[in-house]
């Protein structure tokens, strides 16, 4: 048999992922993923100009 689970409170962003349009959902992760491509590349040029990749 199963155990039940404890419900947890719902967040901001659980709310947002059940209730959102796919538009919505569509546009806020492609800006997490534009915004998290740049910091990536940020880290990288860092990386070189600090001599740590080669």
């Amino acid at each position: 048999m199963l155990a039940k689970r404890d419900k947890v409170k719902s967040t901001a962003f659980s709310d947002f992922v059940r209730h959102a349009s796919s538009r919505e959902k569509k546009k806020f992760f492609d800006k997490i993923v534009k915004e998290t491509i740049q910091e990536q590349k940020e880290m990288i040029a860092k990386a070189n100009s600090d001599g740590c990749l080669s």
